[in-house]
């Protein structure tokens, strides 16, 4: 009876109701979306790299570290001799190592130089391995892999002929144009930095730098490509490392080992924890857009309670009506407050329908944009609290007018 006497009343003011329900709606997908999208965010920051068991570079802050080999934001304070890098690779304790030599770029993308298995090893998200979407991984000194977003937004498709910038500038004049690089490889899309990153071999980088010291190009001794790739090109330092062990119980004990190298000064950081570090830095941002998505939320239940206030003016008949056949005047409460439920309801059946089929067409935008891969599938725990939280604050906020109802009936006794 409350549920088929609640739904005509709010038929008979479908004007002011479906404007309600619009703002609830709204509000309640705003507040899904942000703490969707910021759950999400979190989930694949914190999967930027995965199965790397240690991150190693020249002793600086584990954060800079973790900037400039992962996200290739920033520069290193110094490099690792190449035999350092040996000593390390060696280790019984280590299962594989990934050596990084980062300086150079192309159009504003970083160009890194690595070795083969870094696209056997590398991985993302839960434990994700690196896929070509064209060709294969560099075979030949003067071979690039591209990450998606490069290959998407300069344009460039397996056998293209690309220059490499001597820095990091996103325009230079410091160009390495007498050794091009031919694509041999296009990664598929990953939503972590590798998207933005050129792929060479370390010989690739040692290649392209013979005839330069001190970042300026050296005139005469020209060498051909065929010259070069006769070669054996070993570099002399590398920017970081990444290192996989045998055994998770042996993390510390190798961290320990390397943070306390002889040979030089190193700094060993578990990429996981640093991330961690990295995302609490962030909270003022991510508290932030929850906290205006609250507030919209808030504009909402009030615009709520102010029409069910508004209405009562106008249903003072209604409420005579019932008095006379007999509604006691807790009826009246309850009424408003079934009333409210129902729009709340509404709306947050609403608000995550039209959520998740937005995140679903806009999944690949997202991607290839932000390069964040966010699920369509807004069903989670904290998606549970909020709807229940909704529900208790829209009972809350009706609290008001369900008074005043109340009042009204004990006047018209």
């Amino acid at each position: 009876m409350f549920i088929k006497l609640a739904l005509k009343s709010l038929l008979n003011r479908k004007g002011s109701v479906v404007l309600t329900l619009m703002a609830m709606t709204i509000s309640v997908f705003v507040l899904l979306a942000v703490e969707h999208i910021r759950y999400q965010a979190k989930e694949n920051f914190a999967k930027t790299v995965s199965g790397v068991d240690l991150i190693v570079g020249a002793r600086t802050g584990s954060l800079n570290l973790l900037l400039y080999s992962v996200f290739r934001i920033g520069s290193p304070t110094n490099n690792i001799a190449w035999e350092s890098f040996k000593q390390i690779a060696n280790n019984p304790q280590v299962k594989w190592a990934i050596p990084i030599t980062l300086g150079d770029s192309h159009k504003g993308y970083r160009v890194m130089g690595t070795t083969k298995p870094y696209f056997e090893y590398f991985s993302y998200g839960n434990q994700h391995k690196l896929k070509f979407d064209q060709g294969s991984a560099f075979n030949q000194v003067f071979d690039v892999v591209l990450g998606s977003d490069v290959a998407k937004e300069l344009g460039y498709s397996t056998g293209d002929a690309i220059i490499l910038s001597h820095g990091l500038a996103s325009t230079s004049f410091s160009l390495h144009d007498d050794r091009p690089f031919t694509v041999t490889g296009i990664l598929e899309p990953t939503g972590t930095p590798v998207d933005q990153t050129l792929h060479v071999s370390l010989e690739g980088i040692e290649a392209i730098h013979i005839n330069w010291r001190q970042g300026v190009k050296m005139p005469g001794n020209k060498m051909t490509e065929e010259q070069i790739e006769q070669l054996e090109l070993k570099p002399k330092s590398v920017t970081a490392l990444m290192l996989g062990l045998k055994s998770r119980m042996a993390t510390f004990h190798v961290q320990r080992e390397i943070n306390q190298s002889v040979r030089e000064p190193l700094l060993a950081i578990l990429p996981g924890v640093a991330l961690s570090e990295l995302w609490q830095m962030m909270n003022i941002l991510e508290n932030t857009l929850l906290l205006v998505a609250i507030l919209v939320f808030v504009a909402a239940l009030l615009g709520l309670s102010a029409m069910l206030l508004s209405s009562i003016r106008y249903r003072e008949a209604e409420i005579r009506l019932l008095r006379v056949v007999g509604a006691p005047s807790v009826f009246l409460f309850f009424l408003i407050q079934i009333e409210t439920l129902m729009i709340t309801i509404v709306s947050l059946i609403l608000g995550a329908g039209i959520l998740a089929i937005s995140l679903a067409v806009a999944q690949d935008f997202l991607i290839s944009r932000f390069g964040l891969p966010v699920s369509s599938n807004i069903l989670s725990e904290s998606a549970a609290y909020y709807a229940l939280g909704i529900i208790a604050a829209s009972i809350v906020i009706a609290i008001i007018p369900s008074l005043k109802a109340y009042s009204k009936a004990k006047i018209n006794i």
